[in-house]
């Protein structure tokens, strides 16, 4: 089946069609499109017409792709995507910042976005922001099904042909505790070090924690974890409450009642990036908030002028 085949074919048709192959489901796909599951189903039905093929196999159980429905899929995709960047573009020619800016970032990231995102509602209040917290492993697949325009997050340990990295500064993975816990008097520790203490640990598959498990396999078997959990802000609350140690970056520590406290072994770097599609438009949007954020009073002495 080839594309022009479908000449007649509308954007909100190709719409439609995607979200329901990635569902699955005719009622989900409606749900998400805020229509009727009966729209929906009519404006399939118009475009399996108008291509003279079925594009999905229905029973009362189950919905799935033809044949012809596999193929359509990503043509469909690129399609939605090229319609994207052009508003975009056209928008950046105009000189007109609105819209809107997908951004992802990794729960460790959160205490350094509060003032950038302040700044650039108050500068730029035609665009709305999306903020997504997620894990660095669900922040890259979105990035590269182009649902998100960048993504905030430590380098990642494996390799991604499709994203270029960004410096914008260094830093290492860290004890964060109190003022007046017994660890806050060393410069820098050890695994020994930890271990007579409770910790208040990163849930598997956030950065922090896979680094750790990283620097030192199996590790986390033997460390007093009294809790897990995926949300920074808790975890340093925890550890203001309960006296508890942690385990992050130190670039998340914003209080000074609080002291990070870097670990002993070697490589202990991870790099803080703004992660972008390789050879994908860049918003306007897109550059004035990161150069807001690398200007910010929270990475500003650390950042890297990648970003001109």
């Amino acid at each position: 089946m080839e594309p022009a085949m479908a000449i007649g074919m509308e954007l909100r048709q190709l719409k439609y069609f995607v979200k329901t192959a990635q569902t699955l489901n005719f009622s989900e796909a409606a749900r998400l499109l805020f229509v009727t599951q009966s729209t929906l189903s009519q404006q399939i039905r118009q475009l399996e017409q108008e291509l003279g093929s079925d594009l999905f196999i229905r029973d009362s159980h189950s919905v799935q792709l033809t044949e012809s429905g596999e193929q359509l899929l990503p043509l469909a995709q690129r399609t939605l995507q090229d319609a994207a960047a052009c508003q975009d573009r056209i928008k950046d020619l105009q000189q007109i910042l609105s819209g809107s800016l997908n951004i992802g970032i990794t729960y460790s990231f959160a205490p350094l976005l509060t003032e950038t995102v302040m700044e650039f509602l108050k500068i730029y209040p035609g665009v709305k922001l999306n903020i997504f917290y997620k894990t660095m492993e669900e922040l890259m697949d979105m990035l590269q099904k182009r649902e998100l325009d960048f993504v905030l997050a430590f380098k990642p340990s494996r390799l991604y042909p499709d994203i270029e990295s960004h410096v914008l500064f260094d830093n290492c993975l860290s004890i964060i505790a109190r003022g007046d816990h017994p660890l806050a008097e060393y410069e820098s520790v050890t695994l020994n070090d930890i271990m007579p203490y409770n910790v208040a640990m990163p849930s598997k598959g956030l950065q922090a924690r896979n680094a750790f498990d990283k620097m030192f396999p199996g590790a986390s078997e033997q460390l007093r974890i009294r809790v897990e959990l995926n949300d920074a802000n808790v975890m340093l609350d925890l550890v203001r409450g309960c006296n508890m140690i942690t385990l992050l970056s130190s670039a998340v520590l914003q209080s000074t009642e609080l002291k990070a406290i870097p670990i002993e072994v070697p490589d202990n770097i991870m790099e803080g990036c703004v992660h972008t599609l390789r050879k994908s438009y860049r918003k306007r949007a897109t550059e004035e908030f990161i150069k807001l954020l690398r200007d910010s009073v929270a990475v500003r002495k650390k950042a890297n002028y990648w970003l001109e």
